[in-house]
């Protein structure tokens, strides 16, 4: 079952060791955790429909609850202290893209704001309702989930847009294909919203991100419906996937998405590294990319993170013997963990590891071998639970991301990092960063921040509120991208401008109006609606 306030399945735990508690204790002080709602409680809550009766809708509390929040911080703290603010009025689960022009027909019929949902997934704000006097219509994909083509010729597959990660795999896999989109969010997040927020996947070195993998496919919106053809290249004019990429639902619903993929890899292998220090590592990473070593992975964490990582493995004895082992090897205090990857023919990968191995060996680094990069792989999707763990022993946890060229990394890192620690002062916080998508123009750049729960839910979220305007301020000063990966939703879009530019917001705000003539469509995401205000925390008044 999965969680009505939180990640994942119930089921799944990620056990934090005593030493790592006592590192993070040591780091923040004790922790509190702040009492719970009771889903009986919030179902009590929650508010008549303002819809009526209607085949495809349903109404009842619970639906609307667990369609409510996404899991931003911000929405954690709603749901656990069991004050929502707002709820769909009711949730539709549709089975064909008849039925979603149904209800899109419907919601214009009676004037209800529509959001499309997906894996529920997003960490800033996408899909949550807004205070409206106008009632909420959330249009869950997840019926849609089928493997409806596959052009081998082409490597094209054809899938019902509201598929899951795992779902979408396990359909390709079965005939020996793979698409190779692995974010984090993986266990849940489905295709569709991995195209209306523009994903990364952990691989995308190999596999390329989901702009490269998204040919086409089929977008209904309240202006009708707009097919996107397959073509392998094309100069006549616009791309109109680029209008449906990162569209965050202002647009229309995505209903089937056609996705180039690729035969299952003859073989695969993640290995770990540690370099002396931050500048050579970042050197390296960025002679690695440059020189177009064909990996199809490389992150690289700072020594906080990689202090972090090691405590948090939870093997005391042998992280001791490691550390020794290392510092032996003269990369001891300060080392920075590369973790890497290979993807493909078993002869080029081979080739590409002794490459890699020689260049890491050359900047003073030391090999931590394929047992530690296979650890990586196997947890790789268990991360988020983590953030149960925490809440649980009292701490919260949030990140923030960007991208910019390489002259701009080691300032982006000092600065956001400095940023979330004056911001939180003088309450303690445990901040550290890794660079989770390289490029040869520049890198990602991606800090994790915990911190010890205030006494109160609202002083929790006014610390936190605190703390991501810092960050976002830090962000756009360095000339960052807003979001690398998570997207732009509502906690992103007081920034927007500073990257986009009152030109090109109005450009985009242009093309929602065209598709959108009423702006129902997931209203308040990425751009405010006509005469909204909800935007006032951002840089520049738009």
């Amino acid at each position: 079952m999965r969680r009505w306030n939180g990640w994942g399945d119930e089921a799944n735990s990620y056990e934090v060791k005593p030493n790592a508690i006592a590192f993070i204790r040591d780091k923040l002080g004790p922790g509190r955790c702040l009492p719970q709602a009771e889903l009986a409680d919030v179902l009590a809550r929650v508010p008549p429909s303002r819809l009526a009766d209607h085949p495809l809708l349903q109404r009842d509390p619970e639906a609307r609850v667990r369609h409510a929040r996404g899991q931003s911080l911000p929405d954690w703290l709603a749901m656990r202290s069991g004050e929502f603010c707002n709820f769909p009025d009711a949730v539709a689960f549709p089975e064909s893209a008849v039925e979603v022009r149904e209800l899109l027909r419907h919601a214009q019929e009676v004037d209800a704001l529509v959001i499309p949902y997906g894996g529920g997934t997003s960490v800033v704000g996408h899909i949550n309702p807004p205070a409206s006097e106008r009632p909420v219509l959330t249009i869950d994909m997840s019926r849609m989930s089928q493997l409806l083509d596959l052009d081998e010729r082409s490597r094209l597959a054809t899938f019902g847009a509201g598929v899951a990660g795992p779902d979408l795999e396990a359909q390709l896999r079965a005939r020996g294909y793979t698409l190779g989109h692995f974010p984090q969010s993986f266990e849940l997040a489905t295709l569709g919203g991995w195209i209306a927020s523009r994903s990364s996947g952990q691989q995308s070195l190999h596999y390329g991100r989901i702009e490269q993998l998204f040919a086409g496919g089929t977008m209904e919106s309240p202006g009708g419906s707009l097919e996107i053809p397959t073509f392998p290249a094309s100069s006549a004019g616009l791309d109109m996937r680029e209008v449906v990429l990162g569209s965050e639902g202002r647009m229309g619903i995505i209903t089937e998405a056609r996705v180039r993929v690729r035969r299952l890899p003859e073989y695969e292998s993640f290995r770990v590294a540690f370099l002396p220090d931050w500048d050579s590592a970042r050197d390296l990473v960025r002679e690695i990319i440059q020189r177009d070593e064909p990996l199809s992975m490389l992150r690289l964490s700072n020594a906080v993170e990689t202090a972090t990582q090691l405590v948090l493995a939870g093997h005391p004895r042998q992280v001791a013997l490691l550390h020794k082992y290392l510092a032996i090897r003269g990369v001891g205090q300060g080392k920075c963990m590369l973790t890497y990857g290979v993807t493909g023919n078993r002869s080029r990968c081979k080739s590409t590891l002794r490459s890699v191995g020689a260049m890491i060996r050359r900047a003073g680094g030391v090999s931590g071998g394929a047992g530690l990069g296979e650890k990586w792989r196997q947890s790789r999707f268990r991360t988020p639970y983590l953030r149960e763990t925490l809440w649980q022993m009292g701490y919260v946890v949030d990140t923030v991301e960007t991208a910019c060229d390489w002259p701009y990394v080691n300032g982006m890192v000092d600065t956001i990092e400095g940023a979330l620690m004056q911001a939180s002062a003088p309450a303690p916080i445990h901040v550290f960063t890794h660079l989770s998508h390289v490029y040869r123009q520049g890198s990602s750049v991606y800090t994790t921040y915990l911190f010890p729960m205030a006494d109160s839910y609202d002083a929790t979220l006014e610390r936190w509120r605190k703390l991501k305007n810092g960050a976002s301020a830090a962000i756009v000063g360095q000339r960052g991208t807003i979001s690398h990966q998570h997207g732009v939703g509502a906690d992103h879009a007081p920034w927007l401008v500073a990257e986009k530019g009152e030109m090109g917001l109005g450009a985009i705000d242009a093309l929602c109006h065209y598709f959108d003539p009423d702006q129902r469509m997931n209203a308040g995401k990425l751009l405010p609606v006509d005469g909204s205000d909800d935007v006032v925390d951002g840089p520049e008044s738009r």
